[in-house]
């Protein structure tokens, strides 16, 4: 009866922390995102986390006849990274992200959390039809 009761609470743990891995520090999905730089805040009540976000070209529409910008929310846990951003506002960047399922109070409020930043250039170099002298 104990060996029993062993085994099945090895199970229900290795079950628990399977789920709280898959859930929490798995990385679901990564990628690089491309845009102009809205913004970067420090905020938070307890955990004070790194948000910000990149308008991307184009435009689309939520329902029949709106049009909204595509916009990319994330967060940054690494104040290195925080840092090279706030100096970036208004300027067009490349971020590499990792997608989580869950959030996590001390990683920030999105889902997306960038851990690097490949580019920074002015905006107005890279638009279309813009001609600079």
């Amino acid at each position: 009866m104990r060996r029993t009761v062993t085994i099945i609470s090895l199970i229900v743990i290795l079950a628990v922390a399977g789920f709280l891995y898959y859930r929490y520090f798995f990385v679901f999905g990564e990628g690089v995102k491309a845009g102009e730089l809205n913004y970067i805040v420090k905020k938070g009540y307890i955990f004070k986390t790194n948000e910000g976000r990149l308008i991307q070209t184009g435009i689309r529409g939520g329902t029949q006849g709106s049009i909204s910008s595509n916009e990319f929310m994330f967060s940054v846990t690494d104040a290195r990274i925080a840092n090279q951003l706030e100096t970036a506002g208004g300027k067009i960047v490349q971020l590499h992200y990792k997608e989580y399922i869950g959030i996590l109070p001390w990683r920030g409020v999105s889902n997306f959390v960038v851990d690097s930043v490949l580019s920074v250039s002015d905006a107005n170099l890279n638009m279309p039809g813009t001609n600079i002298h």
